[in-house]
């Protein structure tokens, strides 16, 4: 299995990448909102609950985004606790969310932003304690 040093450096790359979706000028869903729609309103016709909305999807998405991030703090971090994890989730959220505040127009930062990404940061290090435990050493004390 690789060193934290390693998983540190893809870490890093994730860091950027998730730079990139956060301060994208415009909203990164927005070229596929007419499809997700389009879609939802399908589904809602087969019977799928209403509260399954573009709403829902854009939180799912939020969750989904941080998750990877979770995973790779757990792996460059071995020994840090799930709360250090989540507090880095939360900060590299908020600095998202503020950079869009201040300074892209076009985007709509959000507190639930906020929750849904470190969120997804909590369930990624909690996958990585369950599944790769032997490897890292990480606990969810």
């Amino acid at each position: 299995m690789s060193t934290p040093r390693v998983w540190r450096i893809v870490l890093a790359g994730f860091l950027a990448v998730l730079a990139l979706v956060g301060f994208w000028p415009s909203p990164v869903d927005q070229p596929v909102q007419g499809q997700v729609a389009g879609f939802l309103f399908f589904i809602h016709t087969l019977g799928v609950p209403g509260w399954i909305g573009y709403g829902f999807v854009e939180a799912s998405a939020n969750v989904a985004l941080f998750v990877p991030l979770g995973v790779l703090a757990a792996l460059a971090f071995p020994q840090k606790p799930w709360w250090q994890i989540g507090a880095f989730g939360l900060l590299v959220s908020g600095v998202m969310e503020f950079g869009q505040l201040l300074f892209l127009h076009s985007r709509f930062p959000s507190p639930l932003d906020l929750v849904t990404n470190t969120a997804g940061c909590l369930v990624g290090f909690l996958l990585a304690t369950l599944f790769l435990r032997p490897q890292t050493g990480a606990t969810v004390s």
